[in-house]
Parts: structure tokens; C-alpha cells; sequence
């Protein structure tokens, strides 16, 4: 793997263990949301760290600051996929306490590096 900048930065790493949370999270839900629901929350968590690694590795400060925006947009979709999985009783709020406190920090640290990056 690159050794790169990127993977030092917290929100960065804090964004590939919620990766891990939202695929465990996941294997437990009904196999008919494999190409569903599992497959929209999955893609929209690993989009998060990946635009966060896109924008870290942009010289042009208007290119950064996009895709840590793009990042944040894809935390907020997986926000609502989460709610949308505990309405359908896929998890429950044990499960989601620890996942929503992270997805809150890293919505922090996302929106300072945004302000930051001008």
C-alpha cells in the first residue's frame, strides 16, 4: 500500500473504522438486502474515506475541498440509510449508539477540515 499522506490524518482513520462498524452492522440484515440496502450502505461508507483520500492527494485547494464536501454529503446518506434500517427493525439503538457517535464526530472533523481548507 502507498504511503501517503492522507492516512495520517484522524478523519481519514476514523472513517475506515466505521467502514468496519457499518460491515458488521450489516451481515446481520436479511439476505434479500444483499444488492439493497447492505449494498447502498457499504458503498456509501467507502465513499466516505475514499474522497477523503481524494481530496488530501489534490494540489488545487477547490478540488480538495469538493471531495471532503463529497465525503460529508456521503455521511449524511449513510445516516439515512441507517435510519432507514432501523425502521425495518434491522438493528436496534444498542447497536446504532456507537456507529451514530462516530458518524457525529467524524461529521465534525469533516465540516472543520471543509472550513479549513480554503
Amino acid at each position: 500500500m502507498l504511503s501517503v499522506g492522507h492516512k495520517k490524518l484522524k478523519v481519514w482513520q476514523q472513517s475506515i473504522q466505521l467502514i468496519v462498524y457499518i460491515y458488521k452492522l450489516t451481515q446481520n440484515f436479511p439476505n434479500y438486502e444483499l444488492y439493497g440496502l447492505i449494498s447502498q450502505m457499504r458503498r456509501a461508507a467507502i465513499s466516505i474515506s475514499s474522497n477523503i483520500a481524494e481530496g488530501a492527494s489534490r494540489s488545487n485547494i477547490k478540488d480538495r475541498r469538493r471531495f471532503y464536501e463529497i465525503a460529508r454529503s456521503s455521511l449524511v446518506e449513510l445516516d439515512t440509510q441507517l435510519e432507514i434500517a432501523k425502521q425495518l427493525g434491522y438493528c436496534n439503538e444498542r447497536e446504532l449508539e456507537i456507529i451514530e457517535a462516530e458518524m457525529q464526530q467524524l461529521f465534525g472533523r469533516l465540516s472543520m477540515l471543509i472550513s479549513k481548507t480554503k
